[in-house]
């Protein structure tokens, strides 16, 4: 992962780590066990057919119908510009329950990220000071070559059959997409022996795992994929993939969007309003970093308007632009919150 110590990263590594070693805690609630609810394919069922014998439907994991990797067997490494080991990260993050940090506390410690790339323009200034834990230099082509070989130090060490590179980072702001830069995979390549400017960490990050044969995942709604690291994915026939997690209000507003459109539902205005006291928050109260957010939240209803002409006028017959809902999204940093989403309707 990159951004290992943040707020995902060690709250991943804790659910993982917590499941594999069967770890119970409590809380007001009462005794709380690991699981995998939430994931698609843990927690997720696939109806086969219809049992001749009962008339009933059957249902069975999706994980037993397509085959993959229990998360429980996945080693878990990565970089970061923090190199606070994961045990006093995931205590920063304050995401989970402190009687379960503090049995996770001691498989958490040993774990140290990577020292990682930080080039100050891509996000917040206010993330300077959790900058600690770099790969020395400004030679955009040197730290290539050290995640590159980080990546492979990695896969040797614990014996892999493969590594997946999973974006879990501050969100930066929007790449410049310019010809003779990174339009093309011959380009971003030279521009990164060039140390060019516009060349992201991210961007960075995805080219080291093309050119290692891993699959690699974006977590935030950053462009990285520039046409050129597309190029090149395709050249390496290497999997890219993910523009953000869209795991909390980004994904209700999703739902409800498509809900409302396939039942010929109209919707004409859409506002979203979030309320973030994590570094995530943080970090997005830069103007850059917020563009780059809003620009991924507002995608998501694109897509609805684009699937249905017939409640929303496309462009044509002398109108430049077709309809669209009037979308507006804030984010705001509320420290008081730490790591809690409010939504305060008025």
């Amino acid at each position: 992962m990159v951004g290992l110590g943040g707020n995902n990263g060690t709250t991943l590594t804790a659910t993982i780590l917590a499941n594999r070693h069967n770890i119970t805690w409590r809380t007001k609630e009462g005794l709380q066990k690991p699981n995998y609810i939430g994931s698609v394919l843990r927690a997720s069922t696939l109806r086969l057919g219809v049992d001749p014998t009962t008339g009933n439907d059957v249902h069975v994991p999706l994980s037993s119908v397509l085959p993959t990797v229990h998360p429980n067997d996945l080693v878990i490494g990565g970089w970061d510009i923090s190199g606070a080991p994961m045990d006093a990260a995931m205590a920063r993050a304050q995401v989970l329950p402190y009687d379960l940090q503090r049995q996770l506390a001691p498989l958490m410690a040993p774990i140290h990220p990577l020292p990682s790339i930080y080039y100050p323009d891509f996000i917040a200034a206010n993330q300077e000071d959790r900058a600690d834990n770099l790969i020395p230099g400004s030679d955009k082509q040197a730290h290539l070559e050290a995640i590159r070989k980080d990546i492979r130090n990695f896969k040797a060490t614990n014996q892999l059959d493969s590594v997946c590179v999973f974006w879990t980072a501050n969100t930066e702001r929007y790449s410049e997409v310019l010809e003779g830069i990174n339009d093309t995979s011959e380009n971003l390549l030279k521009a990164i022996k060039e140390s060019h400017e516009e060349v992201s960490p991210s961007t960075l990050f995805a080219v080291a795992a093309i050119l290692e044969g891993c699959p690699f995942i974006n977590g935030a709604p950053q462009n990285t994929f520039v046409p050129g690291c597309v190029k090149l994915a395709e050249e390496h026939k290497s999997f890219i993939g993910g523009d953000d997690l869209k795991s909390g209000q980004t994904k209700v507003k999703s739902v409800l969007t498509e809900f409302l459109v396939n039942a010929g539902i109209k919707p004409l205005s859409i506002a979203s309003y979030n309320h973030l006291g994590n570094n995530d928050g943080r970090n997005l109260s830069a103007e850059k970093q917020f563009r780059s957010k809003e620009i991924s939240k507002s995608s998501v209803v694109d897509d609805m308007v684009g699937a249905n002409h017939l409640l929303y006028r496309p462009a044509g017959d002398g109108e430049k632009k077709g309809e669209h809902p009037n979308h507006l999204v804030v984010i705001k940093w509320v420290p008081f919150l730490d790591d809690s989403d409010a939504v305060v309707l008025i």
